[in-house]
């Protein structure tokens, strides 16, 4: 459901965020800024689920805020959500109804792909592994087991599907098709680096960055890529418990993100037609995954 945001329209709206561009723009390719507007709902296997999770989309905009802040040098979206008027007064720029949810961010040509970084053996990488010693056509050492830290992390890109629509894995080769060679060389390297900064600050504040996934736009003024939409959060990003991992038991491999929804799905839907609600139980859990996490990270 959309909101009635004074001097903004809804523009377009994706599995979990809402846009919104100035009144009186005719559409997003021609917005110099986007309102980006974090909601509740919470997706897995590429579907929309019911109901969501309370407070996730302000708890994953302090967490987005939060790392676009530690990765300082690397170009993001973001622009003032503020100004001060002639008086002095500071002006949010930010509507009432969505503060603390919603970004303001500068509006760029979107790469097609997300650009994920694995540095660890877990989820579908697992499954794959399994079947053919290799994640998305990179081949492995033998002999890993699920939850193993990678020799190194790996760059394993995704085409971004519609709503409604699975991610297609993607090999680089078709990456370089897509986007061409220079801009696929260049979000190879700066998502490594990225997931490589992101992993020291997190392991630093007790907590495994397994993997995640980024995405990308060219800045229209000056031709920067530029790291967009969310970055890091429980949405787009596998974390564990280095204590825990570190002991080895059976919870060693809990996430601090919606593996709750994940599993519980996988064990009462087979994943044909539509997906049933969420238990309260699950949603309770889920959300105070979603908040410990943040405390983790922001409080050290």
């Amino acid at each position: 459901m959309t909101l009635e945001l004074p001097g903004w329209t809804h523009a377009y709206s994706g599995k979990v965020r809402d846009l919104y561009i100035d009144e009186g723009t005719p559409d997003l390719a021609s917005a110099d800024r986007v309102l980006m507007v974090a909601s509740d709902r919470v997706s897995a296997f590429d579907f929309v689920l019911s109901p969501g999770i309370p407070g996730k989309g302000e708890l994953l905009t302090t967490l987005s805020l939060w790392w676009f802040d530690q990765l300082a040098g690397v170009p993001n979206h973001l622009i003032a959500d503020h100004e001060i008027d002639g008086g002095g007064a500071v002006i949010d720029l930010i509507p009432d109804a969505v503060a603390g949810r919603a970004m303001l961010a500068r509006t760029l040509d979107m790469f097609p792909v997300e650009c994920v970084v694995r540095g660890y053996l877990a989820g579908s990488g697992w499954l794959e592994y399994q079947q053919s010693q290799s994640v998305c056509g990179v081949p492995l050492p033998a002999g890993l087991s699920n939850g193993d830290r990678l020799p190194e992390p790996i760059y394993t890109p995704a085409f971004k599907a519609a709503v409604g629509e699975h991610d297609e894995n993607i090999s680089f080769d078709r990456t370089v098709e897509l986007v061409g060679a220079e801009a696929a060389e260049a979000l190879r390297s700066l998502s490594l680096e990225v997931f490589s900064r992101a992993s020291a600050i997190a392991e630093a504040r007790g907590v495994i960055l397994a993997d995640t996934k980024f995405e990308f736009g060219v800045n229209r003024d000056n031709g920067v890529i530029t790291l967009a939409d969310e970055v890091l959060t429980s949405d787009s990003s596998r974390y564990w418990d280095a204590k825990l991992y570190a002991a080895g038991g059976s919870d060693r491999l809990a996430s601090f993100d919606k593996q709750i929804v994940r599993n519980w799905l996988s064990a009462n839907w087979n994943q044909s037609g539509t997906p049933p609600e969420l238990p309260r139980e699950i949603v309770e859990r889920t959300a105070a995954r979603y908040r410990e996490l943040i405390e983790r990270l922001t409080s050290a």
